[in-house]
């Protein structure tokens, strides 16, 4: 069987298409992530997966209230497919289509204790700088980097924890 992401893909650039076409990104990804969420709760997953569950019925289900005609029918296709159980994957492919053609990164700042907005600022710009984009950041506290942060930007991973210096230099140290 195929990795829910590769079946995922198609529908989500389908929908970026799509709601890049009409305007609408910004609406499609709220939608997207509330379905989603649905479809991630145990509740929604077994009713979902139910047989004689009409199409109507899952689009009424996963669909957010006031969702326009075309997110409908983009739903209904999930479903007259049996694929809502992909829709978390969907949404995430869809942000990061998103992002990219809002030449957005979006990073993830993980720190030993809560830093200053001065700090989040200093690094945005250096981010900024060295990926030519605007950043997003998102901030997360984990008391076990023991201090410094790790910053995660997609495919680039900057480790600057007190941790991974410890766990490099205990490599230089063993090799």
């Amino acid at each position: 069987m195929s990795q829910p992401v590769t079946l995922a893909r198609p529908y989500a650039r389908a929908a970026f298409a799509l709601a890049r076409e009409q305007g609408r990104a910004a609406e499609w990804s709220r939608a997207l992530a509330f379905a989603a969420r649905v479809a991630e709760d145990p509740q929604a997953q077994a009713l979902l997966k139910h047989p004689q569950l009409a199409v109507a019925d899952a689009v009424a289900l996963v669909a957010p209230d006031g969702a326009d005609e075309s997110l409908q029918r983009f739903l209904a296709l999930l479903a007259e497919n049996r694929r809502l159980a992909l829709l978390p994957e969907i949404a995430g492919l869809f942000e990061q289509l998103r992002a990219d053609a809002e030449r957005i990164v979006r990073a993830r700042v993980t720190a030993a204790t809560a830093l200053p907005g001065d700090t989040l600022e200093s690094i945005r710009a250096a981010l900024r700088r060295r990926f030519g984009r605007e950043i997003e950041l998102e901030t997360a506290v984990d008391p076990t980097l023991i201090g410094g942060a790790v910053i995660d930007a997609g495919d680039v991973v900057i480790d600057g924890s007190l941790k991974g210096k410890l766990a490099r230099l205990q490599n230089m140290l063993a090799a």
